[in-house]
Order: structure tokens, then C-alpha cells, then sequence
């Protein structure tokens, strides 16, 4: 090759390095003015749950209000609403997987990211394309200073977010959206949306500070996202949620569909799990390990097959196809290092114990090997109860506090105190900071011996990790959660 052409390939490749970096950084500076809603934002002093759902309603009528300035973007598309303590997440995304198999435009929002913001928004499985996503948030608040100017109070951070993810979509023209709720469900800043069909994937004890201590309470907030005339498909096995929750349905004229309370899990391993329907005695394969996630699956397929009803039908290929290409960073990911690395993002007393069921499968150790737990919790959560379904399945903990902007974390010796008081007689490391303590496990493991290590307690916790593999420019550039290390240009470009 001549001289003169290697250094005309050389000088195109540094500016499409340039380019890709100017681009991180613009990405960055639009996060950064988002970011600053949560840091601006004051704490309010009454923090009743009365109080808590007048400021919920009031933010409710704000953003609707925002909306209808911004032409009703979330009125211009179909979609589907999913709700759940547990599940909703791999729920939500085993649907658009089957649909984007069927042959749909799919968009697909889910709540909270693990690494970065661009995770929650995502078109046919790839992650927003982070030039859209800059001119998106510049355009949105510009729309914003508009609306202060008139006289309106600014908003929340997730009031703008909510914009942002239905404007979004509604910029794309997808030809369906599936749509996580962030907490509970009948307050939650998505539920301004009146979707083709309503989900709820379970009911269990979590964020008490804001939807109640009790069961019923919790499935109360869940049951909102009915709503008038929508069918509704809900995987809910506690009885008396299960009564509220058929309660809001026919207060609402919505056709329920229960999803079968007992499936039998045939297989699972950290590829996949395979269940069959009693009722039907069909087999299907999802390729999310855990036998919890049958019900996640079983769930997602009744979704589909309401939707099939109303206009969104698919074959039986898509089905497959669609289950078998769920991926779902941080859920039961496991990463081979020097030893094998399971990060999972269980985040509540239901979501632990189902973990804790299933670790000798999805994360064995040899005979000799040991399981070293890397755990930190937030301050809302039981962790009690967590630590206590932990305590029996591993050989050492490395206490740790989840770094989140504008969450308060468990103290670090709290957890290994809580993991001492109920009995846990191995090894126990503080280390508050994440990656010191992940880097702490990986210094006493024997890869010889067959140890393994498992990160777990918190989402923000695996978002704190995950980058030790994944780094958050390579997700950014290359749209995708599982990035080479090195983005090319070709990754970029408008969909």
C-alpha cells in the first residue's frame, strides 16, 4: 500500500475517533442537564403516604399538562403498560423481543438503567442512538423553558424523562411500545398513558415508604394501571392481591387473563429456562436463567396473546425466536473472568429468595470452591430479610453501599452486622466502595478450587460493577449493553 493512502486511512480513522468521542461528550453534557433536575430537587418535609399521593396526583396533572403542549406524543402510538414487585423488567422485555420477532417496530423503556441513561430507551433491542438522544434532550428543554416562562412550576426530573420517552418513540413511529413502571403503578409518572393492554407480573413487600406496608396496599398501586375497557393479564399468585387486583378489573370493565399459578419448570441453567403449561402442555424456552423467570416468560406469552386479539398477531416462530433472544444485562448475567461472575440486580426480599433458590444451578462451585457474595442494599430496602436468604448460599461477604445519585445506601457494616446476626459464621470484608470491592473478591478467589462470585442486593450496585467489563462509552457508541471494546463508526447512525 502506498504511503500516501496509509496515511489518508490513518487520518480518517483518527477523525472518526474524534468524532465518536465529541459525541460521548455531547451525550455526557445532555445527561448531566438531566441529572440536574434530581440534584436541585428539594426533599419534602412531610413524607406521609397521604402527603406522598397529593404529590403524586399533582405531578400526574403537571406532566399531563406538559404533554398536551407537546401534541399528546404518548396518545400517538400503541402500548403495553407493565407493572410488578418482581419480574417486570425481564417481563417487559421478553414482550418486546417476541414482538420485534413478529415483525413489529418495537420500542421498549425500562426503569431503572444499570450504567447509563440510553439503557432505557431502545428501538428493535438496540439502545438510542446518542446523537438522537442529545438533540432530544436539547429540544425538551427548550419546550420546557417555554413552558416556565408561561408561569408553570418547572418539572421533576421524572417528568421529563416521562416526555422524553414518549416523545421519543413517537419521533420513531414505532409500531408499539412496551413501557416499565418505575414503582408501584397507579402514581407512577407512566401511568398518563392508556394502553392496548395493562400487565401486572406480581405483588410482593417493597418501597413501603411509598405504596403501603401491606400486601393489599402494594396491590392497590399495582392494580392502577387497569384501566377503563383495556384487557389486563396479571401473574399475581398472593390471594388477596389477587382479589384486588380482579377487583380494579371488573371496576373497570377490563378482561382479565390470569396467567396459570403453577408452571412446571422443566430446566434452568445460567442460558435459559424451560417450563411447560399445564393448561395447554406447550413447552417454551426462554433464555433467562432461573426458574423464576418461567413465570416472567409464561407472562409475557399471555401478553402476546392478548395483544394477537387486538391487532398485534404474530406466529408461532415468533414466539420462540423472541423468548430465545431475551437479554437482559445484570439480570442472572453471568460473566466468565478467572472465575465465573454472576451479577444479578435482585433488589427486594421476594426477588433475593428466588436468587438464593436457584444459585447452586445458575452459579456452582466446585467441591472445594467457594461462593464470595459481594452485597449492598438501599437504605428503603428489607435487608433483613435479603441477607437472611443469602446467608446459607455463600462462603464470604464482602459488604458493600450502592452508589446512586439521590438514594440513600444500607451502611456497609450494617450489612455485615444484619449478615452476623443471622448466623453467618464465614468471612465478612467491609469495603463501602463498589469497585474496591469487587476488586477485593477477585483478589481471594481460586480459580483452581472452582470459586465463584456473585454480585447482588442492588441494580445500582451491578450499574457500579458491570463497568469492570463493559464500559459505559462502548454502550453508549456501540447501542448495545454488551459491547466490543472498540466502537466502530458504522455503530452510529439515525434509525
Amino acid at each position: 500500500m502506498a504511503v500516501d493512502e496509509m496515511t489518508n486511512r490513518d487520518a480518517s480513522q483518527i477523525g472518526q475517533r474524534v468524532a465518536m468521542t465529541a459525541t460521548f461528550e455531547r451525550y455526557k453534557q445532555a445527561m448531566a442537564r438531566l441529572d440536574a433536575m434530581i440534584e436541585h430537587a428539594q426533599t419534602p418535609d412531610d413524607k406521609s403516604h397521604d402527603a406522598v399521593q397529593v404529590r403524586a396526583e399533582f405531578r400526574l396533572a403537571r406532566l399531563r399538562r406538559f404533554l398536551n403542549r407537546l401534541g399528546n406524543p404518548q396518545d400517538s402510538f400503541p402500548i403495553v403498560h407493565v407493572t410488578g414487585t418482581s419480574g417486570k423488567g425481564s417481563t417487559s422485555t421478553a414482550i418486546a423481543a417476541m414482538l420485534v420477532a413478529g415483525g413489529y417496530k418495537t420500542g421498549l423503556h425500562t426503569s431503572p438503567y444499570l450504567q447509563t441513561a440510553s439503557e432505557k430507551l431502545q428501538i428493535d433491542g438496540r439502545l438510542i442512538d446518542p446523537n438522537v438522544f442529545v438533540d432530544l434532550v436539547d429540544r425538551l428543554l427548550v419546550f420546557h423553558q417555554v413552558w416556565e416562562a408561561s408561569g408553570e412550576e418547572a418539572l421533576t426530573y421524572g417528568e421529563l424523562w416521562m416526555s422524553l420517552t414518549v416523545f421519543f418513540f413517537a419521533e420513531a413511529n414505532v409500531d408499539i411500545a412496551v413501557l416499565e413502571v418505575g414503582a408501584g403503578g397507579r402514581f407512577d409518572l407512566t401511568n398518563i398513558v392508556t394502553p392496548t393492554v395493562s400487565v401486572i407480573t406480581s405483588v410482593g413487600i417493597d418501597h413501603t415508604n411509598t405504596l403501603g406496608s401491606t400486601i393489599e396496599e402494594i396491590a392497590w398501586h399495582k392494580a392502577g394501571i387497569i384501566k377503563p375497557g383495556v384487557p389486563s393479564v396479571s401473574a399475581v399468585t398472593n390471594v388477596a392481591a389477587r382479589r384486588i387486583v380482579a377487583e380494579e378489573a371488573v371496576l373497570q370493565g377490563s378482561a382479565l387473563t390470569h396467567v396459570a399459578e403453577q408452571l412446571d419448570v422443566l430446566e434452568t441453567s445460567p442460558h435459559g429456562t424451560t417450563w411447560r403449561d399445564p393448561e395447554t402442555g406447550t413447552s417454551r424456552t426462554i433464555s433467562l436463567g432461573g426458574t423464576f423467570q418461567a413465570r416472567n416468560g409464561a407472562t409475557a406469552v399471555a401478553t402476546l396473546q392478548v395483544l394477537s386479539d387486538a391487532g398485534f398477531p404474530i406466529d408461532a416462530e415468533a414466539f420462540e425466536v423472541g423468548l430465545r433472544s431475551v437479554q437482559i444485562p445484570g439480570r442472572v448475567e453471568l460473566i466468565q473472568d478467572q472465575v465465573p461472575v454472576l451479577l444479578d440486580g435482585a433488589h427486594n426480599a421476594e426477588k433475593v429468595a428466588a436468587l438464593a433458590t436457584d444459585l447452586n444451578v445458575v452459579l456452582p462451585t466446585g467441591p472445594k470452591g467457594r461462593r464470595i457474595a459481594v452485597l449492598g442494599v438501599l437504605e428503603v430496602k428489607q435487608a433483613d430479610d435479603m441477607v437472611r436468604s443469602l446467608v446459607p448460599m455463600v462462603d464470604a461477604i464482602v459488604a458493600t453501599s450502592p452508589q446512586v445519585l439521590a438514594k440513600e445506601s444500607k451502611d456497609a457494616a450494617m450489612i455485615a452486622e444484619i449478615a452476623r446476626e443471622a448466623g453467618f459464621h464465614g468471612p465478612v470484608h467491609v469495603e463501602p466502595d463498589p469497585l474496591l470491592a469487587i476488586a477485593y473478591a477477585f483478589a481471594r478467589v481460586d480459580a483452581r478450587s472452582d470459586d465463584a462470585i456473585l454480585v447482588t442486593g442492588s441494580l445500582y450496585l451491578v450499574g457500579n460493577v458491570r463497568g469492570r467489563w463493559f464500559d459505559e462509552r462502548n454502550i453508549v457508541l456501540q447501542r448495545t449493553s454488551w459491547p466490543e471494546s472498540t466502537p466502530s463508526p458504522a455503530d452510529l447512525g439515525r434509525d
